[in-house]
């Protein structure tokens, strides 16, 4: 039985800083613990900012794809994010690319995709969580979540919920080396009614790796090292 997931966890150094930005840019209610926003879309998992000292290192293997409805949405949601913070961020992207980089208050890079961008033609506000990463884990994740493939060339990979929301995508070779502990992470949960346990085994059957946790989150990792959680079903 496939996993739900549940939040996209970020660490920072400033949890409700961060909330709020995002909060702000997004539109998204934020709970009364002030570090988890709750979507009120289609996109089917709340955001989780969670405290960290660890410092950054390099580029983050995972960033949002925000989609724009015309020029002037992509311009205003561009003004409104540097207005709340973020700065503008150089990736070695090509000028004539007519997507904007930023980096939010913490320095996690996201992007404002043009409008009549195809691949995320149907998707909502958050189009695609981009990840780097190998064929080997779109396929882990797509089994492990349930989520079909929605795409799968060249050594590339995209799944995404039956109920539609964002993409999940992985780029393919080459894949950077890991550096440090990844600040987006995924957390994930048994269905109702499955046992914690057994779902922890079928993720090992699947490829991830047991590091720690019992009796509450399970820490472990995907077959590309990238940490995420399952969690106990509240």
């Amino acid at each position: 039985m496939p996993c739900d997931l549940v939040a996209l966890g970020w660490d920072a150094t400033e949890p409700q800083r961060l909330a709020r930005f995002w909060a702000g840019l997004l539109g998204w209610a934020t709970a009364d613990d002030g570090t988890t926003l709750l979507p009120d879309d289609d996109t089917g998992f709340a955001f989780r900012f969670l405290p960290t000292e660890e410092p950054r290192t390099g580029l983050n293997r995972a960033h949002l794809d925000l989609t724009s409805t015309s020029l002037e949405d992509q311009r205003r949601t561009v003004a409104r994010a540097l207005d709340l913070g973020a700065r503008h961020l150089d990736v070695g992207q090509l000028t004539e690319e007519e997507h904007v980089v930023l980096a939010d208050p913490e320095g996690n890079e996201f992007c404002v995709i043009e409008p009549g961008n195809a691949f995320l033609a149907d998707c909502g506000r958050v189009g695609a969580l981009a990840c780097d990463g190998s064929q080997a884990v779109g396929y882990f994740w797509s089994g492990a979540l349930g989520w079909p493939l929605v795409w799968d060339q060249d050594q590339e990979t995209a799944i995404r919920s039956p109920h539609g929301g964002p993409k999940i995508t992985w780029g393919g070779p080459p894949v950077e080396p890991k550096r440090g502990r990844n600040r987006l992470r995924l957390d994930v949960a048994p269905q109702a009614g499955a046992d914690q346990r057994a779902e922890v085994e079928r993720l090992v059957s699947l490829g991830a790796t047991r590091l720690e946790g019992a009796g509450g989150p399970v820490e472990m990792t995907d077959p590309d090292g990238n940490e995420f959680r399952l969690l106990p079903r509240a």
